[in-house]
């Protein structure tokens, strides 16, 4: 099985030089006529698609695309060696900060925004990650 992450942005050339400047991704195909970018980089591809806002998504839809700063159930988690440095980094191509470093057993982690509204973490691993609280399915065990 094989995962591909998909992104509409309003903007497809703002959007590759974000995550390009931000996250270190690089230009694999461009498809579909120039509305799809593949970025590379991650152990999945990052499509980002061009979709203007106020359209909808498929058409049973109820809903537009808003690319105001949003709340959806999938954000993306990027793992990174140097926690500061990738910080600095995504501020500088545009990313918003929504909050200071936060410091756990398993490693650090800041929440940001892209210049899309999408949520974005960056992670750095301790020690031995989420290994450290790990538990089984039907544990009930407290997680931080």
């Amino acid at each position: 099985m094989q995962v591909l992450l998909n992104l509409d942005v309003p903007d497809l050339p703002a959007a590759v030089a974000f995550y390009q400047q931000a996250l270190g991704f690089s230009v694999g195909r461009v498809l579909f006529g120039g509305t799809v970018v593949e970025m590379l980089g991650a152990a999945v591809p990052l499509y980002l698609l061009h979709k203007a806002a106020a359209t909808r998504p498929c058409p049973e839809a109820g809903v537009q695309r808003d690319y105001r700063r949003h709340w959806t159930p999938l954000h993306l988690d990027v793992v990174v060696d140097d926690l500061d440095a990738a910080l600095a980094r995504a501020l500088a191509a545009g990313a918003r900060a929504e909050g200071e470093i936060n410091e756990y057993a398993w490693g650090r982690l800041v929440t940001l925004s892209d210049p899309f509204g999408h949520g974005l973490c960056l992670l750095q691993w301790r020690g031995e990650g989420y290994d450290l609280v790990r538990t089984h399915l039907g544990e009930n065990d407290a997680q931080n």
